[in-house]
């Protein structure tokens, strides 16, 4: 039995932004944060993108909207949606362990927050600055074959875990998939 909650994410998904501040209120829950490249994650599962999906994104937009407003949760769909989210996904795993939950909160911030281009990278160099990160380091470290490994070895988890979208738990090898399921997540680490 877990002490935890495994927390699937990649910034580029709305869901696991609401996830993500839901999770914030969550006190005295450990999460275990698990970056994911969704790309790759939706090629092994041999899914098609719901942004590639016109009828899914009116919904999804839609859905957004009023799932934040329900949570009190600022929210504000990217113009730029959606972007290739993986040098930001890499540099999840390259930073020092102290600095990740302020990377993650302003990155997720940026994009569904403030409708932020993270496709610049102006935009990642300013983020960059304010968490006092050296950015030639930063993207050198983005493109090390170490770092890249990793993010794929984290997504290919995922994949025989059965996670098929962000944001996904899992407690207990159980599967809560979508930010509407971190209630059930919840409720399985208190039968612990």
């Amino acid at each position: 039995m877990n002490n935890y909650i495994d927390f699937y994410f990649d910034i580029i998904s709305p869901y696991a932004y609401i996830a993500y501040k839901k999770i914030l209120k969550s006190k005295d829950i450990r999460f275990n944060y698990k970056p994911i490249f969704l790309a790759g994650l939706h090629n092994l599962a041999k899914i098609e993108a719901p942004a590639f999906n016109k009828y899914k994104m009116k919904n999804i937009k839609n859905d957004c909207d009023l799932v934040a407003q329900k949570n009190s949760i600022d929210f504000k769909w990217n113009s730029k949606f959606p972007i290739n989210s993986l040098s930001f996904m890499r540099g999840y795993l390259c930073i020092e362990e102290k600095k990740k939950k302020d990377y993650l909160n302003f990155f997720f911030e940026a994009y569904w927050k403030f409708n932020e281009d993270l496709s610049n990278t102006q935009t990642i160099n300013k983020i960059l600055k304010t968490l006092n990160i050296e950015s030639d380091k930063f993207f050198k470290l983005t493109k090390d074959q170490k770092i890249k490994d990793k993010l794929i070895k984290l997504t290919t988890e995922a994949f025989n875990k059965e996670v098929f979208g962000a944001p996904t738990f899992i407690v207990n090898n159980k599967v809560f998939w979508g930010q509407d399921r971190l209630e059930y997540a919840l409720d399985e680490l208190k039968k612990n």
